[in-house]
């Protein structure tokens, strides 16, 4: 059984990961205290090459996206050195790494769903430095997987869902911005295609890595905006007997942040499905998919 180093297993994608991946793996899953991304290039790389491991799956990430305004440093050390960091060592010992991206990385200002080709155009400190991740890991020579994805969300962790779950209970209205229009998606969802390609790898032999190292773009398919997925979050809440909050649209120059977040940052994914055969449902039918899970 191949040895998968997974680093950041706690996170929202990482628990997802550690639950499919696990039939698939030996999974070794250091903590912060066992590797620390905040760590010098050497310390990480000599981390890495002490784990032995087959496949590097980089699932951890600085992803406090306003916040990432003030701590620059510690932003672009977690998404954009230590990536490239990890990467070098995978090059050096010949061996994949997967790495996860954002629709951040472009400027969102478009209407047509963002392809890999497109330039990319980060507006705020978290797209910068996670568009600095990806360069770092493409100049390494390693062999790679980058996923972008988008607002991910799931019951696990601090997101989007488990925010509009608890002021469910706590308001009678909330004002959500309407004019962010994006893909939400499933981090399990995220797991489950990642786990296929790590199956079609084994299936495919050494070659596989060499011919689809590269960029994909993996979310759910369709597109809303957060305050239509604040509405189908409290519609599915109401239907379980739940009191829930009345949503008022409004634009995002109504509620100011730290960082400023791109309009339109719908991800196209023909090219995933068209190397891996990996078609993404529709966001309203994970969303059911989630709260029933809640009901479990």
């Amino acid at each position: 059984m191949s040895r998968i180093l997974l680093l950041g297993a706690t996170g929202q994608i990482g628990y997802e990961l550690v639950r499919s991946l696990g039939p698939l793996a030996k999974l070794v899953m250091p903590d912060r205290e066992a590797l620390d991304l905040r760590s010098d290039e050497k310390i990480i790389a000599e981390k890495i090459r002490q784990f032995q491991p087959d496949l590097v799956i980089n699932a951890a990430a600085y992803t406090a996206v306003d916040q990432a305004e003030q701590e620059i440093e510690l932003a672009w050390q977690v998404n954009a050195s230590a990536p490239g960091a990890i990467a070098k060592a995978c090059a050096l010992m010949g061996i994949p790494m997967i790495h996860f991206s954002t629709d951040y990385v472009f400027d969102g200002q478009g209407s047509q769903p963002w392809t890999e080709n497109d330039t990319a155009h980060p507006v705020n400190v978290y797209g910068q430095s996670k568009l600095a991740g990806e360069v770092a890991i493409q100049k390494s020579g390693a062999m790679h997987c980058i996923f972008r994805t988008s607002w991910v969300y799931g019951l696990h962790g601090k997101n989007f869902l488990n925010t509009m779950r608890r002021l469910a209970s706590e308001k009678a209205s909330l004002n959500i911005v309407s004019d962010q229009i994006g893909s939400p998606t499933w981090s399990r969802h995220i797991a489950e295609a990642v786990s296929a390609v790590v199956v079609l790898s084994r299936q495919q032999g050494p070659s596989f890595w060499q011919q689809q190292t590269g960029i994909y773009h993996l979310t759910n398919s369709g597109a809303t905006s957060w305050s239509e997925f604040a509405k189908a979050i409290f519609e599915a809440l109401a239907a379980e007997g739940q009191t829930v909050p009345v949503v008022n649209a409004i634009a995002t120059s109504e509620y100011p942040t730290a960082a400023m977040r791109p309009g339109f940052s719908v991800l196209d994914n023909a090219r995933i499905e068209r190397q891996f055969g990996i078609r993404m449902p529709d966001w309203r039918h994970s969303l059911k998919l989630v709260m029933q899970d809640l009901k479990l």
